[in-house]
């Protein structure tokens, strides 16, 4: 169906924003949790099918020693684990061992939250056997170091997945500026429906759960059929429910699971893709029918999700560091060009400059009560209107917008969407530099409009039933503002306000070509250093499945750390 530009549902929205997913009280019934207070190991919570593994119901094993039921040898990996684990670390995988009479052999997967240690549960059949989680997850990071450009390396990264998982399809969907999601790469079965280019509403995956993915980078529900199983007590020592947000068991919303059905799926599991602490997107993988991938597998895709994280890290700030070079070249132009000069009149002149360092159709400079314009602008008019609008947004962060509603003048039909405002100097004045509309034709997943149902409790969301392709045509709105956008815009503030017109060194000064590379080399240095510290973090994460593999290239990080450190030394006293 076709359709034009439907208005956001903000009641709808700040409905799933709110519903509570991490304190569900229950869990996935394809593991067990026992909860214990240290350093004694007494239970003080467990789920209610624990008595499967123990013979004992949870009532009969709260308040006792988990050492009753599980062998020390078993027990001392995870104190090893627990030593090494910092406050809200994610869960790790810590033993493998036997527990109960019956000598169940299971995964122990642990983490701390408030006061406990939480320890999840996964049975296994045999022993793992074959190539260890660390070594598949290189070979498949080999396979994919190939690829030509990102579109061809997240392509490669849903065909490794799907391979090594088996799902029926497995997608790499990506987090756009207003948190709706895209399908840009897809491995599929022959006989799904293609899902490639298909967008999906915020509301999809509201802000709660995108923060859980932060905090816990792998998420599987093998049948979404599942009963929950609740926990036993489901409340704290304080009365409060359980903060279940870093466990990997916790019962999914209902909200979710009625989606998935919708959707035809049986089973998922979604891995996180984080770019410097923000949920830059997920490999969200499906099936037809319950699916349970084996600890050991999922061990694999999420050490392998560790390095497409990072090499999502790389290539946006190769984007954002091409934004700041062709910004800071601007800015060294515009202040060579002030230096010395009436400064509105320069600045006036300098506006092509400014282009440069800001890409936009229009500028506008408001000084001395005065508009001089430069490109596609407003009428006088509708820019007096924008600078009201701009002066309403406070001074902690400059005013940016890529949709034409908040600022722009009604009926103005002048063709600009974007605007962002830079104020500066000490009589009130401002730079705004305005982007034009950018008509979109969008492919939803169905209807992005999510109805509201009756409850018992008033009303709530009913997930989409239909994902047939919704099209629309989105209007008023522009480019938006990349952040780098806005950093280069702060900068241009501070060069107007703090440092008025005091000129960058001359570069036809050999002392001053020195500083001026000494300069720059300190920043690549800078740059090469942060990428190293995502490489460390990296194999930060691979801790819990370490083996001489990981420990060599462990050591070679620390040799090219212990270099840099020298070279940045060198940089600073040289």
């Amino acid at each position: 169906m076709d359709h034009v530009t439907p208005r956001p549902q903000p009641g709808a929205d700040a409905d799933c924003a709110r519903e509570p997913i991490h304190l569900s009280g229950a869990i996935q019934p394809h593991g067990y949790l026992i909860s214990c207070s240290m350093p004694d190991w007494t239970v003080r919570h467990a789920s209610a099918n624990v008595a499967e593994l123990l013979d004992l119901s949870p009532d009969d094993v709260i308040g006792h020693s988990l050492r009753e039921h599980v062998a020390d040898e078993v027990l001392q990996p995870l104190l090893e684990v627990l030593d090494l684990m910092e406050p809200g670390a994610p869960p790790q995988r810590a033993a493998i061992g036997n527990i109960g009479a019956m000598a169940h052999l299971c995964d122990f997967v642990v983490h701390v939250a408030g006061k406990l240690v939480h320890i999840e549960l996964e049975p296994r059949t045999v022993k793992p056997q074959g190539q260890t989680p660390t070594v598949v997850a290189q070979r498949m990071i080999a396979r994919v170091s190939g690829s030509a450009d990102m579109r061809g390396f997240h392509q490669r990264t849903a065909e490794e997945i799907r391979q090594l998982t088996g799902y029926d399809r497995v997608m790499i969907y990506r987090f756009r500026h207003d948190d709706a999601g895209e399908v840009i790469a897809e491995a599929r079965a022959d006989d799904m429906e293609p899902f490639l280019g298909l967008r999906y509403p915020a509301s999809d995956i509201p802000a709660q759960a995108r923060a859980l993915y932060v905090r816990n980078r792998i998420r599987v529900i093998p049948d979404v059929a599942y009963a929950p199983v609740p926990i036993v007590p489901d409340r704290d020592a304080d009365g409060a429910p359980l903060d279940l947000s870093q466990h990997i068991l916790r019962s999914v919303s209902p909200v979710h699971i009625e989606y998935l059905k919708n959707m035809g799926i049986g089973a998922s599991m979604s891995i996180s893709i984080v770019d410097n602490g923000r949920l830059w997107g997920l490999i969200a993988c499906h099936h037809r029918t319950p699916r349970l991938v084996p600890p050991s597998i999922r061990a694999a895709a999420e050490m392998f999700s560790l390095f497409v994280s990072m090499r999502v890290s790389a290539a946006e700030q190769e984007v954002a560091g091409r934004q700041d070079d062709r910004a800071r070249d601007a800015r060294e132009r515009l202040a060579l060009r002030l230096s010395g000069a009436d400064g509105a009149s320069a600045l006036a002149a300098a506006m092509p400059i400014l282009a440069d360092m800001l890409p936009a159709e229009g500028i506008a400079l408001r000084s001395d009560g005065r508009w001089t314009t430069h490109g596609r602008t407003p009428s006088i008019e509708g820019l007096a209107h924008a600078l009201e609008w701009a002066r309403t947004q406070g001074v902690d962060r400059l005013p940016a917008v890529e949709h034409a509603t908040s600022w722009a003048l009604p009926l103005a039909n002048d063709g600009l969407a974007g605007v962002l405002a830079v104020p500066f100097g000490r009589r009130d004045d401002w730079l705004l530099f305005f982007r034009v509309e950018q008509v979109e034709d969008v492919v939803w997943a169905g209807d992005p409009h999510k109805p509201m149902v009756p409850t018992d409790d008033g009303v709530r969301i009913a997930p989409r039933k239909s994902f047939a392709s919704w099209r629309e045509t989105v209007r008023g709105h522009a480019t938006p503002w990349t952040d780098a956008e806005r950093g280069a815009a702060e900068r241009l503030r501070w060069l107007l306000q703090e440092r008025p017109w005091q000129p960058l060194p001359d570069e036809s000064d050999a002392g001053n070509v020195s500083d001026m590379r000494l300069f720059r080399r300190r920043h690549v240095i800078a740059e090469q250093k942060s990428r190293l510290d995502q490489l460390g973090a990296l194999l930060d994460g691979m801790g819990h499945l370490e083996d001489e593999e990981t420990a060599r290239i462990g050591a070679r990080i620390a040799e090219l750390e212990a270099e840099l450190r020298a070279l940045m030394h060198g940089s600073a006293v040289g």
